[in-house]
């Protein structure tokens, strides 16, 4: 069962070829078997699981069964889950239990999903490796001395080792494609405000946005379905409609125009990775696309404008991490002050306080209107250079990262860690669509094509990757763990 699409598995379940609950003990055995060399979940909650798997299956019974129900899937731990720990991979929550449900998992659970738990994550969704994490580094299932990448890595792995058919990620700055290119699953960005942020724990409110990991570009088109959509309680979230994202998934590619950034395909980038790419853009021609070069001339500020931007908005919103109202509090504090510090200090990892120094000098009075406000000047060139792009072409076409997977412990500098990141950045700064599909591997690693489209084209890339995958098998390939039959 686990070697199932989310789309195979929904056929099953109407065949009757198991019932939801034999589905869902399934994956549970599955994740206790192999998730101690992953470390991809924080909690699992099998007897949740199976009472909801159990009112799927009674749902079924009645003729009420929608297109996920009974379908089991995973969360990250950044979604506030009623009654469940979420900790945002932080010892800050590592006793947070949330007492409502985020807008995301309460639309899954009206479509009848199943959660198994919540996956690993770099703290606060700051990383770009899943190293950063308080419960532990989550291992590559193509191979465990690698990085899944991050920060949503415990997702990409679970999906990628068959413990779960899908799962929700996050995206700051790359964190769904980045670890969807290094597992070899696909993984979707949404545009900004597409999908609620409400109970979704905030690193950069700006840039933060839910999206789906799964095995195929139709598996994402049926999730982004059931999540997308306005949310009252959210003041980014669009009031736009909803289509059917799974519509023109089979709509022929005949006259798509396909753009290639000559910024993307520079310095830095692995031969192995371009080629990987150049050859998957190859088949698009086969399809019947035709392909150009163009240029985003701003791509070079795009690091430094987000790490101008994304720790300030981290330093805002971490503030309320004091010890006063939730999580972690430190032990006997001497005063208010002693409270504050020492809870801080104790509860935030590493990276998590680096980023909370560098937005608190680029917020503080004399620096504002030096860092701040230049990078958000800066951040509208480089929303510009997609919008002009997209005048000549439908989308736009490289790399999701300049490598495949690192070595885990490979990037001790924080800055090199960063630039894993250039492909992805600039896509939040504006706050365009992005996916990332399977396109190959690199020195025995997964490699990610990643595929960008005009503001609110997600059917447009959701009908672009899935062609790809219907005239190419990379996103049928598993490792072996996933191949095993328990």
């Amino acid at each position: 069962m686990h070697d199932k699409t989310l789309t195979e598995l929904a056929a099953a379940l109407s065949a009757g070829e198991f019932s939801s609950r034999e589905l869902t003990e399934h994956l549970l055995a599955r994740i206790e078997r192999h998730d101690g060399a992953l470390n991809s979940f924080i909690t699992v909650t099998a007897e949740q699981a199976l009472a909801a798997a159990d009112a799927a299956d009674a749902a079924r019974a009645r003729g009420e069964a929608g297109p996920l129900t009974g379908l089991p899937l995973a969360l990250k731990d950044i979604f506030c889950t009623r009654g469940v720990k979420t900790s945002c991979g932080s010892r800050m929550l590592d006793n947070f239990t949330a007492p409502y449900d985020a807008g995301v998992v309460e639309k899954l659970a009206d479509a009848g999903t199943v959660s198994l738990g919540k996956t690993n994550m770099d703290e606060f969704a700051m990383g770009s490796s899943n190293e950063n994490s308080f419960f532990g580094p989550v291992k590559n299932p193509w191979d465990l001395g690698a990085v899944p990448g991050g920060s949503s890595g415990g997702s990409a792995a679970a999906v990628a080792a068959g413990l779960v058919p899908a799962a929700l990620g996050t995206d700051t700055g790359g964190s769904i494609r980045q670890p969807a290119a290094f597992c070899g699953i696909t993984g979707l960005k949404p545009t900004y405000g597409r999908v609620s942020r409400y109970g979704m724990i905030a690193y950069a409110s700006s840039l933060d946005q839910a999206g789906p990991m799964a095995r195929s570009a139709a598996d994402c088109a049926h999730l982004l379905g059931a999540i997308a959509g306005h949310d009252l309680r959210d003041s980014t979230s669009v009031a736009r409609g909803v289509p059917d994202y799974a519509a023109d998934l089979d709509a022929p590619l005949s006259g798509l125009k396909i753009g290639l950034p000559r910024e993307y395909f520079g310095d830095g980038l692995s031969p192995e990775v371009e080629g990987a790419v150049r050859e998957a853009v190859k088949v698009y021609e086969s399809l019947g696309a035709s392909v150009r070069e163009v240029s985003l001339p701003h791509t070079h500020y795009a690091i430094p404008a987000y790490y101008v931007i994304a720790p300030a908005e981290a330093s805002s919103n971490l503030s309320r991490y004091d010890g006063v109202r939730f999580g972690h509090r430190c032990e006997d504090p001497a005063d208010l002050m002693d409270l504050y510090k020492r809870t801080r200090a104790e509860g935030f990892g590493e990276e998590v306080k680096r980023r909370i120094l560098i937005g608190t000098h680029t917020l503080s009075e004399g620096f504002f209107d030096a860092y701040y406000k230049k990078a958000q000047k800066v951040r509208r060139l480089i929303r510009q250079d997609f919008l002009d792009a997209f005048d000549e072409v439908d989308v736009l076409m490289g790399p999701a990262s300049p490598t495949p997977a690192f070595d885990l412990g490979a990037k001790k500098d924080p800055v090199s860690m960063y630039l894993q990141d250039i492909y992805t950045i600039a896509i939040n700064l504006a706050g365009i669509p992005g996916i990332s599909v399977p396109a190959g591997f690199a020195n025995g690693r997964p490699v990610g094509l990643q595929i960008l489209g005009t503001h609110f084209a997600e059917a447009r890339l959701l009908n672009v990757a899935h062609q790809f995958q219907q005239a190419t098998d990379w996103h049928l390939r598993r490792p072996a763990l996933a191949e095993e039959t328990a």
